[in-house]
């Protein structure tokens, strides 16, 4: 997370980079049409230089609802935490705090998972 005033493409390389220098074993990174241009990907090539960035987004021809490749995976994440109480509103009025119980909510997706792999 970083502040409302930092524009998501240049926020997007610091979450970037703690992202990768936490998980480095990390390879693929499929982000939104927003993060498209030179000036995302250099800036990201300088922190992590082993990273594939693939933009999704939606055709310029389409009408209506499309589907958008990739785009399930996260619409699916965000409606598996949204299953949590604490996280269905948003109610904490700190950073910190709303990113514990979305860890929390992501270790219980995680161990669910893993107990039962069916």
């Amino acid at each position: 997370m970083h502040a409302a005033d930092i524009q998501d493409r240049d926020g997007g390389v610091i979450v970037m980079a703690t992202l990768f220098g936490a998980f480095p074993f990390l390879l693929k990174l499929y982000a939104d049409g927003g993060y498209q241009g030179p000036i995302f990907a250099n800036a990201l090539k300088l922190v992590v230089a082993n990273v594939n960035v693939e933009i999704v987004k939606r055709s310029d021809a389409a009408k209506g609802f499309v589907l958008v490749p990739r785009r399930w995976v996260v619409e699916r994440t965000f409606a598996w935490l949204g299953r949590c109480r604490r996280l269905a509103k948003d109610w904490e009025c700190l950073n910190g705090k709303a990113l514990a119980f979305l860890r929390l909510a992501s270790i219980r997706l995680m161990v669910r998972k893993l107990s039962n792999p069916a």
